[in-house]
């Protein structure tokens, strides 16, 4: 799904993320960095991002560069699905988002879901391990994998958080306008094909 421009600048930005974090030689540093200039200059090219904040962007990123994660609780209640509106895009979302370090998959998700649902819940089964170039989501700088976690809630109660500002539960045929970049429809249809045949193996890619 992911143009082929990106993922030529983003593997042009590993290469030179890599080089800077053990190149020694300082004419090697000196390429490098001008890799990591040139992808920048190819991404503004077709975003409307100036070079300039691209690179201040990448520049924050070091050591080997790796897929960044993300992670998705599924929860179901009477057969609806729970979704929480985001703040950034007014848009909705199953509650997750960027796994911290320290924490598992599973301890990130229940993190997610209390902070931006109100509710405690139990991580249950994988659901899918999805890459994000894969599927139809908007274009973003960086790769992504994401984590789909069906999980149970055990109390709690419904509560916006600092980055949500509704909680509903919405049946497979009702649902709301998507926050794309966090989930897609047919993403969401995954999720209900698994409470109806709960049996079957965990998707990936």
């Amino acid at each position: 799904m992911t143009d082929k421009w990106l993922i030529w600048a983003r593997k042009i930005q590993a290469i030179s993320q890599s080089g800077l974090a053990f190149s020694k030689d300082i004419y090697d540093i000196e390429r490098y960095e001008q890799l990591k200039e040139l992808s920048a200059e190819i991404i503004s090219e077709y975003s409307e991002q100036s070079t300039d904040d691209i690179v201040a962007v990448l520049s924050n990123e070091s050591g080997y560069q790796t897929p960044k994660v993300d992670v998705r609780g599924v929860v179901f209640q009477n057969n609806k699905i729970l979704l929480v509106k985001e703040k950034f895009d007014n848009k909705w979302a199953l509650p997750g988002g960027f796994c911290d370090v320290g924490l598992s998959a599973s301890e990130n998700v229940i993190k997610e879901i209390q902070e931006e649902s109100g509710f405690i819940c139990v991580a249950k089964r994988l659901i899918a391990l999805l890459d994000m170039n894969k599927h139809p989501h908007p274009q973003q700088l960086f790769h992504y994998y994401k984590i789909f976690i069906l999980c149970e809630i055990s109390g709690g109660q419904a509560a916006c958080g600092i980055e949500t500002e509704a909680i509903d539960f919405f049946a497979e045929d009702n649902l709301p306008p998507l926050s794309l970049n966090r989930n897609t429809r047919g993403q969401i249809k995954m999720a209900f094909d698994f409470l109806k045949d709960s049996h079957g193996f965990p998707i990936i890619d």
